[in-house]
């Protein structure tokens, strides 16, 4: 058996991340080469983590990249199993490399590309944990024109991209992007228009049921609905809602006629994106 020394052991450790004993026993099925104990290694732990993609990934991180040039833009979330993993310095800088290489994913929702996937997977060999891609999605504009704003939650677990046009400063972008994110109700579109067709019927039917069931007829229960509609799109459409820093005015107030929203993602790490 080849004479494994400490130096090569922690010289595989430092790339691979991986308990001393695991890189000495690569080491000393390879003959002491670094490169294929490396392999060796990548081999064996694979096979391992297939059996572990059954493991749910509730933690994780959301990225965002932006490059005005291209007048692009990207929000991406990675899922971990632990909030450790999802914390570590390598899965951040990994989470923030995704987004960039999302760049170049067409306009829309993507998937993980080839090259993606070979990062995530150095992630699951080092980290022991089924890191999965969650999503990602690019948004395209027109060079010059359109400005981004963005904002991670400290913990990274809430992120807010956020596409305009117009004139509208960075600094306010960042700020709706921290209204986005800690408003409540959640917004659920920019403007009444946005609102999903299929939460809108749903509150529409229960509003008129509640009116109803309270024993008003069907004239003013239908009233009372449209009432009731216009105050819901105020709570949940974002130019509707009150700024959250200066709650006497309304966020299309804080914009004015001159710059435009032209879309908004807020994303959580681990939530339905069905």
């Amino acid at each position: 058996m080849a004479e494994i020394s400490a130096k090569d052991v922690m010289a595989l450790r430092n790339s691979t991340g991986l308990p001393m004993m695991a890189c000495k026993k690569a080491l000393q099925e390879t003959t002491g080469d670094l490169e294929a104990a490396e392999e060796y290694l990548r081999k064996q732990l694979k096979g391992k983590m297939e059996k572990r993609m059954d493991r749910a990934a509730g933690e994780g991180r959301i990225a965002i990249a932006a490059n005005e040039t291209s007048g692009s833009a990207v929000i991406l979330e990675l899922r971990a199993e632990t909030d450790f993993t999802a914390k570590n310095e390598n899965f951040v800088n990994a989470t923030n490399a995704l987004a960039e290489m999302g760049l170049q994913a067409n306009a829309g929702a993507f998937t993980a590309t080839d090259e993606m996937t070979a990062m995530i997977e150095e992630l699951r060999i080092t980290t022991g944990e089924n890191i999965t891609f969650g999503r990602g999605h690019k948004l395209v504009g027109e060079t010059g024109t359109t400005a981004y704003g963005q904002y991670i939650h400290h913990d990274g677990k809430t992120g807010v991209l956020i596409q305009a046009t117009g004139s509208i400063s960075d600094d306010m972008l960042r700020k709706i992007c921290m209204h986005i994110t800690a408003a409540f109700p959640r917004p659920l579109g920019i403007s009444a228009d946005d609102i999903p067709a299929d939460l809108v019927e749903k509150e529409k039917a229960f509003r008129k049921q509640q009116a109803i069931e309270s024993g008003k007829p069907a004239e003013i229960a239908d009233m009372i609905v449209e009432g009731g509609m216009r105050k819901f799109y105020e709570e949940v459409a974002l130019l509707e809602q009150n700024f959250v820093v200066e709650p006497d005015k309304k966020i299309k107030d804080i914009i004015g006629s001159d710059a435009t929203i032209e879309a908004f993602f807020r994303w959580e790490v681990g939530e339905d994106a069905s």
